[in-house]
């Protein structure tokens, strides 16, 4: 969430940020909630200073014999007006919080403005994009020639965008996950972590899917339970309510996890193949660091995302997002783009995200300074590091052959154990 004091210093500034994300927003309800609450702090310790003053004169009167009858009544008054105060302060804080909650990040100054994904800044390209001497098919149709992805089978054990892979298609989605993993891990220096796949209401606030978008999640009936969209969610909360030593930062950690979303907001988009789905895996990258070396993580989480697909020979592009298409808790993100040929263009495979300190102060994480001892949020990364379903229909689109095989990466097949499919 927002520092409610920088909201309290800067209104203008935050307002102007923040309408960049959407003309509507803006923090005008917090700032008069907390005035209200500022003044009602105000009259808190007024009276309670005065109900002391009074409650050492009564002691006094009462050493020398007088009554204190009327003045014991206006203590009594006084610790009522208290009271009434307190209560009223509560309501306002609850009142602040709930607003903070589902006010979004606030972009960085040289984020490119813009409504939607039509603003958004294309960085670089890697790869050269495959001229095919036949017609390519679409991944959905390869796998289901090759009976290795059945996406009719999946829709009966579940529902519509659930998906059943198969024997080579299985053995080629593990193939991916431990290739990630590894080279996360190996090459790249993160911790591999194993969390809970379903995770508590608490934690699923603290990176800021709970309570704007729980539309998008699925929730356990009559527990306090939801199944994570992302492993972003278990792996920044590790730390939450805690305080990490200075010297430990960064935390780099790296885990495979199923993903579920509900993709409530995206009917009709993407209803064949494996590119929105209400089940995928994916491996995904969060980093724990310090405020001053979050922008310098932020771009070696990129490079590392890159790096994978760089690894596979896939051909990509990275775009800037601009302020209007960002996620909820980033305040700069970069999308890398895998080619597509089936739809002739570039698909979102992973989302690289620096969220400053807005989710470290919703899930209250801090580090003590060395120097001075004082405590200050840290600042948390998240990125895909990649999209495993999105991978697999790459290959099969990318690598595809005019007798309908499909050749598997070279960097792939010591996993697979194959060579083609």
């Amino acid at each position: 969430m927002l520092d409610i004091k920088l909201i309290r210093e800067n209104p203008q500034k935050v307002n102007e940020l923040l309408k960049r994300r959407n003309a509507d927003l803006n923090v005008d309800n917090i700032i008069n909630y907390d005035e209200k609450r500022r003044k009602i702090q105000t009259n808190i310790d007024e009276l309670r200073n005065k109900r002391k003053i009074d409650s050492q004169k009564i002691g006094t009167m009462k050493k020398n014999g007088e009554d204190t009858t009327s003045l014991q009544e206006a203590v009594k008054n006084i610790a009522d007006e208290i009271k009434k105060l307190e209560d009223e302060e509560v309501l306002l804080n609850e009142k602040i919080t709930n607003l903070l909650l589902t006010i979004p990040n606030i972009p960085q100054e040289d984020v490119p403005v813009g409504e939607d994904e039509t603003k958004n800044a294309v960085i670089n390209s890697w790869g050269e994009i495959r001229k095919f001497d036949f017609e390519p098919k679409p991944h959905w149709e390869i796998g289901s020639g090759k009976d290795i992805i059945d996406f009719e089978r999946g829709v009966k054990l579940s529902q519509s965008r659930f998906t059943l892979y198969k024997d080579k298609g299985a053995k080629l989605e593990r193939a991916i996950i431990n290739f990630f993993l590894d080279i996360h891990t190996k090459e790249h220096g993160y911790c591999e972590i194993l969390p809970p796949f379903m995770v508590n209401a608490q934690t699923m606030q603290g990176t800021g899917q709970l309570p704007k978008f729980k539309e998008d999640m699925y929730k356990c009936e009559n527990e306090d339970l939801y199944l994570i969209p992302t492993a972003e969610v278990p792996l920044t909360n590790i730390y939450s309510n805690e305080i990490i030593d200075e010297d430990n930062l960064p935390y780099l950690m790296t885990a495979y996890t199923p993903c579920f979303r509900r993709e409530a907001g995206s009917a009709g988009k993407d209803t064949r193949g494996l590119i929105r789905v209400h089940q995928f895996n994916k491996v995904e990258m969060v980093k724990i660091t310090h405020p001053l070396k979050s922008e310098e993580e932020h771009q070696k989480m990129v490079k590392n995302a890159q790096h994978v697909l760089e690894l596979l020979n896939l051909p990509y592009r990275t775009v800037e997002l601009s302020t209007g298409d960002m996620g909820f808790s980033a305040n700069k993100c970069y999308d890398i783009e895998v080619w597509m040929p089936s739809y002739n263009s570039y698909r979102e495979i992973s989302s690289c995200s620096n969220c400053g300190d807005f989710q470290a102060r919703r899930a209250n994480i801090k580090y003590r300074d060395k120097k001075s001892g004082k405590l200050n949020y840290v600042h948390t990364l998240n990125g895909s590091g990649v999209a495993v379903g999105r991978t697999v229909a790459a290959i099969l689109e990318n690598f595809q052959e005019s007798d309908g095989s499909v050749i598997i990466p070279e960097v792939l097949r010591e996993y697979t154990g194959f060579e083609k499919i």
